[in-house]
């Protein structure tokens, strides 16, 4: 695989090419990638894979014009191809007086932060089988597991870099190692399913394989014998696997395109406050070998920590260089980059912050309610706040934890809900998203 000096001047030099054959002004993105997947089921192997790519994403404007095209050939004279096609496209596209690369003063110069997502190491598709069968084993070994889906671990290293006709150029790699388990529990129809999973930027880093399986397995086996919840307003608690997605509807709300587009309930909401006085929700592109973090955005402006919420106020929107003009606003640096099409926004290390109280205080204080382990279903509206999936958990009665449930929907509107959220102190980095546990007051549940 390429270094990520050498994907920089790949991407550097398809812009080059670019420019010469009449572009106005261009940006490439290159990526590759090599990963091996390993899976396990019952004690057996199941699967191994490898797969390795390199792609390559060009971006060309004339004038107001442009297009974009992909190839994963990177042959010389398939690029050339490549940019021939790509100039004559943006020629033929329609204007767009948006359109247009990121400020040339608002670039990132020099020495890129370092934040240490690439632990240089390898591991053997031997060893990978090792710890997908120990997490399995684990799992299994738990009282009245059944059955399994399987164990399953990988490695992978990614090298992403970006050039920029107005003078940007840089790269980056990453390696990332996962690890999961995902098993059953009970007989026939009466059968649950569960699973636990880590993934981390270091091998170091990984939780271990039987802690991993252990809990997949327990998981399971609660679920058991789940029962049906009375129909009602009451409290709801999220569990963190489940509670993150909340705050994912909120940056889908905030994105540049759904607020330029005025498809967004929080349209009106800058510099409000939609959540309750201490609530604070931060960006950090920075931390230290973070499952998101970045050097720089998709369009090579530097990226910094930035408060999202802060007490409770919605401070900023998320904006690439294109929703930035056509709202007389400056890019906030979340601007994300695949390989095909224009840049889109996309937040990095995202955490609500932790609250002051305990978690056993959270549920201690509600007399009937539910605690959520997990949601079903897309039944979100992110023009109108509409909130109803379907879910499934355990009752809480008397401000303890009582028996699973299963089969019910809950439903509010986002901004009621948010208005009505209190956070525990439970805070962990495990994923991209990351909050604590969440207890939303108020909100309506049917039994199914």
């Amino acid at each position: 695989m390429l270094t990520p000096d050498q994907a920089r001047d790949r991407a550097a030099d398809v812009v080059a090419r670019a420019t010469r054959a009449g572009a106005d002004a261009a940006d490439a993105v290159f990526a590759a990638d090599a990963s091996t997947e390993v899976s396990v089921r019952l004690g057996k192997l199941e699967d191994v894979g490898r797969s390795e790519s390199g792609d390559l994403g060009l971006r060309v404007f004339v004038g107001r014009r442009s297009a974009s095209v992909s190839s994963s050939d990177l042959s010389d004279q398939a690029v050339d191809a490549l940019v021939e096609r790509a100039v004559a496209m943006a020629r033929e596209a329609p204007e767009d007086k948006w359109a247009g690369l990121a400020p040339a003063e608002r670039l990132m110069h020099g020495a890129p932060p370092q934040l240490d997502l690439d632990d240089g190491g390898a591991i053997a598709p031997a060893d990978l089988r090792a710890m997908a069968e120990e997490a399995e084993d684990a799992a299994r070994a738990v009282a009245g597991v059944t059955n399994s889906e399987g164990g399953g671990a990988s490695a992978s290293r990614s090298v992403w870099a970006l050039a920029t006709s107005t003078g940007f150029a840089g790269g980056y790699a990453t390696t990332g190692y996962s690890l999961s388990a995902s098993v059953l529990a009970g007989e026939g129809g009466a059968m649950e399913r569960d699973y636990a999973f880590h993934s981390a930027r270091h091998r170091r880093m990984l939780e271990k394989p039987a802690d991993i399986g252990r809990r997949a397995g327990e998981r399971a086996v609660a679920r058991l014998n789940p029962g049906r919840v009375a129909s009602g307003s009451m409290p709801v608690v999220f569990d963190p696997r489940v509670g993150s997605s909340l705050i994912g509807h909120l940056i889908g709300a905030i994105g540049g395109q759904a607020i330029t587009r005025k498809t967004s309930f929080l349209l009106d909401a800058l510099g409000t406050r939609i959540f309750p006085e201490g609530i604070t929700i931060r960006d950090d592109p920075h931390r230290p070998h973070g499952l998101r973090s970045r050097p720089f955005d998709g369009e090579g402006l530097p990226v910094s920590p930035v408060a999202i919420v802060e007490d409770g106020v919605l401070e900023t929107w998320l904006l690439d260089s294109a929703s930035a003009r056509q709202l007389g606003l400056e890019p906030t640096g979340h601007a994300a980059r695949g390989i095909g099409g224009g840049p889109g926004v996309s937040p990095s290390n995202l955490y609500l912050e932790p609250g002051a109280v305990p978690v056993d205080t959270l549920i201690e204080e509600v007399r009937d309610g539910l605690y959520l382990t997990e949601v079903i279903g897309q039944g979100v509206n992110l023009v109108t706040g509409d909130y109803s999936r379907g879910a499934a958990g355990f009752l809480i009665r008397d401000g303890a934890i009582a028996g699973p449930v299963s089969e019910f929907t809950i439903a509010g509107n986002l901004r009621d809900m948010f208005a009505n959220m209190t956070p525990a102190n439970d805070l962990e980095f495990r994923y991209g998203t990351n909050v604590p546990t969440l207890r939303i007051d108020g909100m309506m549940v049917a039994s199914g």
